[in-house]
C-alpha cells in the first residue's frame, strides 16, 4: 500500500500548525495576525460543519447562524457591561443556549424531512435570523454593528513581560504585549475546540455518524436512533460554531450582520469544505488556510505579476488584480477537477488504492 498521499496530508496539517503557532513571530505586521487569527476560526467553523455535511451527511445552511449568535452573545455582554471576563463567559453562554434551543428545534422539527427540504428550512431560519440581526439596531447595532473594547489583557498597551529596564520584554523582535495575547487566545481556543471534535469524529460516536450517511435505513435498522443521533451532531456543531463566533467576537472587537450572520461566510465554509475534503477534520485545516490565504494575498500576487509583466501585450490586462474574483474560480474549478473529493480525501483514496 502507498503511504505517501498520507504522508503528505500528515506534513502539510503539521505545517500549518507549527506557522500558525510561530505566526506573530514569522510575520509581524498587522494585516498578517489577521489573516492567522481568521484562519484559526474558520478552521474550527469549517470542521463543526463537516460534522454535518461530511460525517453525517446532513446539509444545512444555518450554520453561520449560529457563529453569529456567539458572535453577537459576546458583543453585545462587552458592550453592555464593559470589557472584563465575565461579560465574555456570559455572552459566550447566552450564544451558546441560544444556538442550543434553535438547533434542538430545528433538529427535531426537521430533520425527519428529506435533505433538500431541510436544507430549505435551515436557509429560512438563517435569513430570519440576519433580518432580525440587522432590524433590532437597539440591541445589535443594525447595519452599523456593534464596537466594544476587549478584557484589559488583550490592549495593545498591555505588559505581559518586563524587562530589566521595566520595559514590555521582546522575543525574537516581537513584543509581548496584549495583542500576542489575544492571537494566543485564539489559537489556543481554536486549537482545543478542533481537538474536542477530533476526538468526536474518532470516538464509536463517529462510527454511528458515518454509519448513517452512508445508509440511514440500515443504521436504523440495525438499532440506532437516527434522529436522536442527527440531532445530537446538529447540537454539538451549532454549539461549536457559537463558541467559534465568541471567539473571533473578543479579538475583532466588532460585530455586524457582514461579519457574523452574511450568506458570504456560508458560501467561504462551503468552499472550504469542498476544497480540504469532506469526511475528514484535515481537510478542513487544508481547506480554510488556502481559501483564507487566497482571498487576502491572491490580488497581491496578481497586482505583482501584472506589473512585472507590463512590457507585453493582453497579460497585465489578465492578470488586473480586479479580476481576482475570476482566477479564484478558476483555481476553485481547477481544485475540483483534479480533488474531485477534496485535496485530502483524494490523496487519501490514491494512498488506499
Amino acid at each position: 500500500m502507498n503511504q505517501k498521499p498520507s504522508l503528505i496530508i500528515k506534513l502539510a496539517v503539521l505545517a500549518i500548525a507549527a506557522a500558525l503557532l510561530f505566526w506573530p513571530f514569522l510575520f509581524q505586521d498587522v494585516r498578517s495576525i489577521q489573516v492567522a487569527a481568521r484562519i484559526c476560526v474558520f478552521i474550527v467553523l469549517v470542521a463543526s460543519y463537516d460534522l454535518l455535511i461530511g460525517y453525517t451527511g446532513i446539509v444545512s445552511f444555518a450554520h453561520v447562524m449560529f457563529f453569529g449568535f456567539g458572535s453577537y452573545g459576546s458583543a453585545i455582554a462587552l458592550d453592555q457591561m464593559g470589557p472584563g471576563w465575565l461579560p465574555v463567559g456570559l455572552g459566550a453562554l447566552a450564544g451558546v443556549a441560544l444556538s442550543l434551543v434553535i438547533a434542538v428545534a430545528i433538529g427535531l422539527l426537521s430533520l425527519r424531512v428529506k435533505a433538500i427540504f431541510f436544507a430549505m428550512i435551515t436557509l429560512a431560519t438563517a435569513s430570519v435570523a440576519l433580518v432580525l440581526a440587522s432590524q433590532l439596531s437597539g440591541l445589535t447595532g443594525g447595519e452599523d454593528g456593534i464596537t466594544y473594547k476587549a478584557p484589559d489583557l488583550f490592549k495593545p498597551a498591555t505588559k505581559l513581560w518586563l524587562n530589566a529596564e521595566g520595559k514590555v520584554a521582546q522575543l525574537w523582535g516581537v513584543r509581548l504585549n496584549g495583542k500576542l495575547a489575544a492571537y494566543y487566545f485564539v489559537f489556543l481556543s481554536s486549537l482545543v475546540l478542533f481537538v474536542v471534535m477530533l476526538r468526536l469524529v474518532g470516538s464509536p460516536i463517529g462510527t454511528v455518524l458515518k454509519a448513517i450517511r452512508e445508509n440511514e435505513a440500515r443504521a436504523e435498522a440495525i438499532g440506532y436512533r437516527v434522529v436522536a443521533y442527527r440531532t445530537f451532531v446538529f447540537c454539538i456543531a451549532a454549539v461549536v460554531a457559537s463558541l467559534a463566533g465568541s471567539v473571533y467576537a473578543v479579538w475583532l472587537k466588532y460585530t455586524g450582520p457582514e461579519t457574523a450572520l452574511s450568506f458570504d461566510i456560508m458560501i467561504d465554509i462551503l468552499l472550504m469544505v469542498v476544497i480540504g475534503g469532506m469526511g475528514t477534520m484535515w481537510g478542513a485545516v487544508i481547506g480554510a488556510t488556502l481559501l483564507v490565504l487566497a482571498q487576502y494575498y491572491l490580488r497581491d500576487l496578481m497586482g505583482a505579476a501584472a506589473e512585472a509583466l507590463s512590457g507585453l501585450p493582453l497579460l497585465p490586462e489578465i492578470l488586473s488584480p480586479d479580476r481576482w474574483l475570476l482566477w479564484l474560480g478558476i483555481v476553485f474549478i481547477l481544485l475540483v477537477y483534479f480533488f474531485p473529493k477534496g485535496i485530502v480525501g483524494t490523496l487519501s483514496a490514491k494512498g488506499a488504492r
